[in-house]
């Protein structure tokens, strides 16, 4: 091998290697970033259990445990009220009411004869929980929480847009020293080839006179084969994604009669998605909500921090009218498929997300999922059944065990591919 060879074959080995390194720093810094973020988040002390569950989901749109909002201010309720009096009011206040009860007749009146949403289907363990977790959770100190934020940190800006603007600004510096490289290894062997081009010998001349003839290349028939197969894949593949959607309405986003934003009421006010489409977890549908169900809160909220009174007005000319608000449906499964709600959200205990996107971050809700038969089947050959405290998968799950796979007893596995689940 000719020493032109062998200088070439290390630079270029030199240049493979600080591309190389460059990669492998930026990628262990990322993960650092990553990991580090994953853990200050695990840090996060968060509050579980079956109390905070039902205060969210049926609770939390009407009050708030230390201040007062649609309905009184929760904490300390427990040494205003006994344990009795607490149930027979949650269960149904309207015949508590109808007993004689001083005490809820009075909070009917001054709370401007709004009424309660009466929970029947609560017993005296739900309710109890729910008072346990109000009285359980601390009011916040406004000064601490002052003086925890950062005065020099825009607002709204996040640790992952600062690690992020460092890892792009790296790996434009990288590529800025790749770009160095090459360019000195091109000035380098120029030189080299200046100096020593009388000397040079035979295998190394050949090198150096090579010429690259771009006709020749184009008019060649493996090239013109090569452009010929690309172009009849790139159509193929076209007409066969282009034939898939047809039919699915993924990002369909349509203009509803009244601008209803999701990021204010389940984003900002946190207002549990089951609050207001009431079938969510015991039903097949989630059902749109009615007017009713607004007016708990519009019956005093009348003015919007986004439209002023504008949509609201709508919404209560309406209720007045008795004429139901002609909403526009969004997600609609065909016919032709069975699809329960319940069954996902209770039973398996899927959450709103993973079908609906970040709902909670929507001003106007859109299609998140493509939901395609392709789509759900994934779903049921990657999604782990939901076996605890159900004694209904004891027998399966030893099957299960006994035939030796590996992982989680997933849906498809107990029957989530067969046509008759959701065809009928």
């Amino acid at each position: 091998m000719s020493r032109l060879t062998i200088l070439m074959s290390r630079i270029s080995r030199s240049i493979l290697t600080l591309v190389a390194f460059s990669f492998v720093t930026l990628t262990s810094s990322f993960a650092e970033v990553k990991d580090s973020s994953a853990s200050a988040t695990a840090e996060t002390p968060a509050l579980d259990g079956k109390g905070e569950q039902l205060f969210k989901e049926n609770c939390k749109s009407c009050h708030k445990i230390h201040e007062e909002s649609v309905g009184p201010a929760l904490s300390g309720v427990t040494k205003r009220r006994s344990a009795d009096w607490l149930h027979q009011w949650i269960k149904n206040n309207a015949v508590f009411r109808a007993s004689g009860d001083k005490d809820a007749i009075a909070i009917y009146e001054k709370y401007k004869k709004a009424e309660m949403t009466a929970f029947p289907t609560f017993t005296n363990e739900d309710i109890d929980a729910i008072i346990a977790y109000v009285e359980s959770v601390p009011k916040e100190d406004p000064a601490k929480l002052k003086g925890t934020e950062d005065p020099t940190k825009p607002k709204g800006e996040t640790e992952g847009g600062q690690y992020d603007t460092i890892i792009l600004t790296l790996i434009v510096v990288v590529l800025v020293l790749v770009l160095v490289a090459m360019l000195v290894f091109l000035s380098v062997i120029k030189r080299y080839l200046k100096e020593k081009e009388a000397g040079l010998d035979a295998e190394d001349r050949e090198l150096v006179d090579q010429k690259f003839d771009i006709k020749a290349l184009v008019k060649s028939k493996a090239f013109i084969a090569i452009v010929v197969l690309l172009f009849v894949g790139a159509t193929v593949r076209s007409c066969w994604i282009g034939a898939q959607e047809v039919g699915v309405e993924q990002n369909y986003a349509p203009v509803q009669p009244i601008a209803f934003s999701h990021k204010l009421h389940a984003g900002d006010n946190k207002i549990n998605c089951n609050y207001c489409h009431t079938g969510a977890y015991k039903g097949k549908q989630s059902n749109i909500p009615s007017l009713n169900i607004c007016m708990n809160c519009h019956t005093y909220i009348k003015k919007g921090p986004l439209h002023g009174e504008t949509e609201i007005a709508k919404l209560v000319d309406a209720y007045e009218k008795g004429t139901p608000i002609k909403w526009v449906r969004v997600h609609n499964l065909p016919d032709l498929a069975y699809f329960n709600h319940s069954q996902h959200t209770q039973v398996a205990g899927i959450e709103c997300q993973k079908c609906h996107g970040p709902i909670e971050e929507m001003e106007v809700v859109k299609q998140y999922s493509n939901l395609t038969m392709g789509w759900c089947i994934n779903c049921h050959r990657e999604t782990a059944v939901n076996s605890e405290d159900n004694a209904y998968y004891d027998r399966l799950l030893k099957v299960h065990e006994e035939s030796k796979k590996k992982g989680n007893m997933t849906a498809e596995e107990i029957g989530g591919l067969d046509c008759s689940k959701c065809h009928y």
